[in-house]
């Protein structure tokens, strides 16, 4: 009898811990706006997600994800505090304007929440610093939405890169260029031309892009110099502060050079638009972008990686898989570190207009 007992309070612990593993974790959205509308769909994909939870502060916006999330019945609210401080949501996306990152995300750590953290996760040194000393020890999963990360495309060329194909790495070529720039009177225009609040189009848009050289090359830079102006749109919208375009040199440990090169007026119909990295070896080349090797020479290229169905949500997967199952998150605490002071080296190198080097930002990563 006793041996039956044993067996049938074994299996009822089996049941109840199946039961807490597939309980949806409760979220909660904070920043419905144009990106955080997008990552809402993605959540709802999710088939261990459950949104508890909207905040926005403007209520279009609320009542557009309100609609959107109608099979969760979320509680929506305009004070984002009122997220974090409710006890069934597990689990907090932050898509506000970048200069709020990091104050909320600190927040939902020391709340107990995982955070999926919109880039850049901050647009000073002192607020990457300030997350990433909350960060220490939480416990809890951080995931900074630096998504390209998750494209397996990418993930393939680069580890080809890292195996030797190209040899060693020795430079980088990229640049992100857009033929227009963004609406006037759009709805982020709010904020979005206020270099405070944004960071402009280096630390807010560009990070994406500098986040795969130092994938690529599998470092960080140690220093960086360069100019950037305000030449296309002076003072347009009024009282703008961002650049409309730069240039950047950055140098990393062992020599490797980066040159980086943003616009917002580039033609449509003029070629080698919009986004590249080019990776230079000593036994070749790679267009990351494409996952193609360039060998030395007139000799056809090779495809490294072939283009693939990519899941336009695997960034967001692979969050609820690391609170789910304890998978190892694609870009961490430390990678959206990285990243936001990479951007952030190469602004203060522009507006400064002198060398600025990795130490000087003061932040350990």
């Amino acid at each position: 009898m006793s041996v039956n007992r044993r067996f049938f309070l074994f299996g009822s612990a089996l049941a109840a811990h199946a039961f807490q593993s597939e309980k949806p974790v409760g979220t909660g959205m904070i920043g419905v706006g144009n990106r955080g509308s997008f990552l809402l769909q993605g959540v709802l994909r999710q088939p261990n997600a459950k949104v508890l939870a909207l905040c926005d502060t403007k209520p279009d916006r609320l009542d557009k994800a309100a609609t959107a999330a109608v099979r969760d019945n979320p509680a929506t609210f305009a004070d984002w505090r009122r997220v974090i401080e409710s006890k069934d949501v597990d689990a907090v996306f932050i898509a506000t304007p970048p200069y709020l990152h990091s104050e909320m995300a600190i927040a939902a750590i020391k709340a107990g929440k995982n955070v999926y953290c919109e880039k850049p996760i901050g647009v000073t040194p002192a607020q990457v610093r300030a997350l990433l000393d909350a960060a220490k020890g939480s416990g809890k999963v951080f995931v900074a939405g630096q998504q390209l990360r998750s494209q397996k495309q990418l993930g393939e060329t680069v580890r080809k890169i890292r195996e030797g194909v190209i040899g060693d790495v020795i430079m980088v070529k990229a640049q992100r260029h857009a033929t227009a720039d963004l609406e006037h009177d759009g709805t982020s225009a709010d904020w979005y031309f206020d270099v405070a609040k944004s960071g402009g189009y280096l630390i807010e848009q560009s990070v994406h892009n500098l986040d795969l050289c130092n994938w690529a090359i599998g470092a960080h830079p140690s220093r960086a110099c360069g100019f950037g102006a305000i030449v296309m749109y002076k003072n347009d919208p009024p009282g703008r502060t961002i650049f409309d375009c730069g240039s950047i040199t950055y140098d990393y440990p062992g020599g490797v050079k980066m040159s980086f090169t943003q616009n917002v007026f580039h033609p449509a119909s003029m070629p080698n638009g919009n986004q590249y990295v080019y990776v230079y070896g000593t036994k070749g080349a790679v267009d990351l972008m494409t996952g193609t090797m360039y060998p030395p020479g007139r000799v056809s290229p090779v495809v490294l990686a072939p283009k693939q169905q990519e899941d336009q949500f695997a960034h967001i997967a692979a969050f609820y898989d690391s609170i789910t199952k304890g998978t190892p998150p694609p870009v961490d605490i430390k990678g959206g570190a990285t990243a936001a002071l990479t951007a952030i080296l190469g602004h203060q190198a522009m507006v400064q207009e002198k060398v600025v080097t990795w130490s000087d930002l003061g932040v350990e990563v």
